[in-house]
């Protein structure tokens, strides 16, 4: 599939070329920027891809194009969607998928009225540690789950410039749209559609202007919660998951290590990708359980051969969770998510 990655920034450079360059069946064909650092550095790193200046270019030349990856701002990933849908092509589209839920339905009865393939990139589903904790619950190792625990927080407590620190709207800049997004889609993909959801939203760090702290409480079929936490201003971040059944308990510290490998610029998919020290592995009760291999390769392993590796009704599922937090942090009310 010959693809065209629109946008060269972190998202970009580590969680999308390097992928597009080495799985069969895809090609990095073209990369979007304009900015001229990052030009540079895909002349170097990745020499046989075109440089294209402008989106417009690659909807102008679209047959020359099987598949778009639109890793572009947040406020732009919706747009470059449809567009990309609108001249036929394929598109993996980051997170957050779009700005709402309604939009995000749009999308997928575009892409399903033409055909096409279109994938939300909720590449956290392929963590080692979420992987492990996925295994444990499925082989009901931990009896019935009646509360999953889930966080990203980080130290993080200087503004720094750019959209993601934005106030406007538009930007979708709050860390829940950011890192709470990941967190969603996974409860989602353990437990399925929450029947109702509470959440406290701030904004913590003196001058920010976007959210910077989060907690969403998820209420789904089974009767399990899901606790998930997302905070820029933790000093002491808790455990990356702490997942509590009636027959035991898994809980896991640290972040698993494929983004700061890719970060690194390690090639991926290569012997040993993914995996995790003993020392770093969880426990299961009291007894250490080794930490299945992160496999971010998977996920474009899937869109090599034309599936969608997270269903698009995920994405349209976490939205209504996203819009129905915001809902409940200005309320204070638990809000039915119907």
């Amino acid at each position: 599939m010959r693809t065209a990655l629109i946008g060269y920034g972190l998202g970009g450079a580590a969680f999308h070329a390097p992928f597009l360059s080495t799985t069969p069946g895809l090609a990095l064909t073209a990369v979007v920027t304009s900015n001229p650092e990052r030009r540079a550095e895909v002349a170097s790193r990745y020499p046989s891809a075109e440089l294209i200046g402008s989106v417009d270019e690659v909807w102008r030349r679209a047959d020359e194009f099987d598949l778009v990856v639109v890793t572009t701002p947040n406020r732009f990933h919706a747009a470059h969607a449809r567009a990309a849908l609108e001249h036929g092509l394929n598109a993996v589209v980051d997170k957050p998928f779009a700005p709402s839920a309604r939009e995000a339905r749009e999308l997928a009865e575009l892409a399903a009225s033409r055909g096409l393939l279109l994938a939300p990139f909720h590449n956290r589903r392929w963590d080692g540690d979420f992987r492990t904790a996925a295994r444990l619950v499925g082989e009901g190792a931990l009896g019935r789950v009646h509360r999953f625990e889930s966080r990203f927080e980080r130290w993080r407590p200087e503004v720094k410039e750019g959209w993601k620190e934005s106030g406007d709207p538009a930007d979708l800049g709050s860390i829940v749209f950011d890192l709470g997004t990941h967190l969603v889609d996974q409860a989602v993909a353990l437990f399925g559609r929450p029947t109702s959801v509470y959440a406290e939203v701030r904004t913590l760090r003196a001058g920010a202007r976007a959210h910077d702290d989060a907690f969403l409480a998820l209420t789904h079929p089974s009767g399990a919660v899901s606790h998930l936490w997302a905070s820029a201003l933790a000093a002491s971040p808790g455990p990356r998951f702490r997942v509590l059944g009636d027959r035991s308990a898994y809980v896991k510290h640290g972040m698993d290590p494929q983004e700061e490998a890719l970060k690194a610029g390690e090639v991926p998919g290569g012997p040993g990708w993914g995996e995790e020290p003993e020392e770093r592995w969880g426990v299961l009760g009291t007894e250490p359980v080794r930490t299945s291999p992160g496999s971010y390769q998977d996920f474009y392993a899937a869109v090599a051969a034309g599936q969608a590796p997270v269903p698009v009704a995920d994405a349209v599922t976490g939205l209504e969770v996203v819009e129905a937090a915001f809902a409940s942090a200005r309320t204070g009310s638990v809000v039915p998510l119907g």
